[in-house]
């Protein structure tokens, strides 16, 4: 269980250095055409003078480096070739030395440990400009420098790029294990890195599309808990309980949080309307609004960031295709024009774009479009490739890929795969089990 002080952090912000260039720019990154030559970055160990604290700078370094190489825009430098060293570096940069090694930003810090509490000062610089660009100060509990790591590239990535940040973040799915006849399935947390990877569930009973809500610390999800039919839960993270969110008459499908936390949108098949539609659930009242009404098959719903619409994916016109709306169900509009048949749309947090799973010519595809159905593009494909999750910048995937195997050309094992825009830095997730369903969290600072 993940404790509340892991989420908690006590954070002294006090700006060390702030840039005298305040005319300089964040480097303009656009993560939807073509790739992105990675930036040259030369991240240093963390000095102390004490070895044990040492050793923390040298894993928050890490940790900095691993998540800026991640996203395929920074490419950082071999300690191995670094001129300078830390001990010198902590009182003042030689720039010469960095640009020799040809490092386009320099990243540099300390760390101080005061009985089970640490201060972590950082400094981002310029290096062909010779100037520092931002320089912050945090305290907080040694427990948690790994995630100060994370806030640390959180900042660094803003600066250099003008993007959001999205390394604070966490991921739940659905971690998979035995046959397809037996498939055992439990929901599963993890940090974007893989690291603090934790089981959720026991497994005893099937759990689907885990979803979290706003503030990161509750997860909806499906399950066949005690029924024949799947019920929608949620789940408290850091207590570890779980209620039903409603106990309806038939199969429900998809649920999903709204921006507010408020309220859940989701489908169900009545019995006595006999086709799948969708629903708002208000999580205090506990009453439902049903917002589609048709004799189609209206699933996968999706609120844009502001609340105000909804994208869902529905039969109506024969073939899977994908609508928006008001959020009250008004002004329907299909926006998916192009063959094959659409599936689970999701809006991304930004709200320029939708991210969707599409299956045509005997291959599935995750792609993503603007969000009048213009500019549709495929940036991912394979035998199975399905539920797509936006990091909360809106310029990264998360989806889980089925390979066909070799034996006899059907599915294997599904695992978790991210992806940026442009289609050219896709990574496989390492989990301790297959993967599937992945959702991603906003950020938590």
């Amino acid at each position: 269980m993940i404790s509340k002080n892991y989420l908690n952090i006590v954070l002294s912000l006090i700006v060390i250095y702030f840039s005298s260039m305040l005319n300089l720019f964040a480097l303009e990154v656009t993560l939807t055409q073509g790739s992105v030559k990675p930036t040259p970055v030369a991240v240093t160990d963390f000095y102390s003078n004490k070895d044990e604290v040492l050793k923390i700078g040298k894993n928050i370094s890490q940790v900095i480096s691993d998540n800026l190489e991640r996203s395929g825009l920074f490419s950082p430098l071999n300690k191995k070739s670094f001129i300078q060293d830390i001990s010198s570096l902590s009182n003042q940069p030689r720039f010469e030395d960095w640009k020799i090694i040809k490092a386009q930003h320099l990243i540099s810090g300390n760390v101080t440990k005061s009985e089970n509490r640490i201060a972590v000062e950082f400094r981002l610089y310029d290096v062909f400009a010779q100037k520092q660009l931002l320089g912050k100060r945090f305290e907080t509990s040694e427990n948690n420098w790994r995630r100060v790591s994370h806030i640390i590239s959180d900042i660094i990535f803003e600066r250099i790029t003008g993007e959001g940040g999205y390394f604070d973040t966490r991921v739940v799915y659905v971690a998979e294990t035995g046959t397809k006849e037996n498939r055992q399935k439990r929901l599963a947390i993890m940090d974007q890195d893989q690291a603090n990877h934790k089981f959720l569930t026991d497994g005893s009973y099937l759990v689907l599309t885990p979803r979290f809500s706003p503030n990161s610390q509750k997860i909806t999800y499906m399950s066949y808990v005690n029924t024949k039919a799947p019920r929608v839960f949620i789940f408290d993270i850091e207590t570890g309980k779980q209620e039903i969110v409603g106990d309806f008459p038939g199969m429900t499908f998809a649920p999903r949080f709204s921006p507010d936390g408020k309220k859940i949108i989701m489908s169900y098949s009545d019995p006595e309307i006999g086709n799948s539609e969708i629903y708002i659930l208000d999580l205090e009242t506990r009453s439902k609004k049903r917002i589609t009404n048709s004799t189609a098959i209206d699933v996968s719903a999706s609120f844009s960031p502001d609340a105000k619409k909804i994208v869902f994916n529905s039969d109506r016109t024969g073939r899977r295709h994908l609508y928006v709306a008001d959020s009250n169900g008004k002004n329907i509009k299909r926006i998916s024009r192009e063959g094959g048949s659409y599936y689970t749309p999701v809006w991304s947090p930004r709200g320029d774009m939708i991210a969707f799973t599409k299956q045509e010519g005997g291959q599935f595809y995750i792609g993503v479009m603007d969000t009048d159905g213009s500019n549709e593009r495929m940036i991912a494909k394979a035998y199975h490739v399905e539920g797509p999750t936006w990091a909360p910048n809106g310029r990264y995937l998360m989806y889980f890929k089925e390979e066909r195997t070799a034996e006899d050309g059907s599915g294997g094992d599904s695992n978790l795969y991210s992806i940026d825009l442009t289609g050219y830095n896709e990574r496989k997730i390492i989990t301790p089990l297959g993967g599937s369903d992945p959702a991603w969290s906003p950020l938590m600072h």
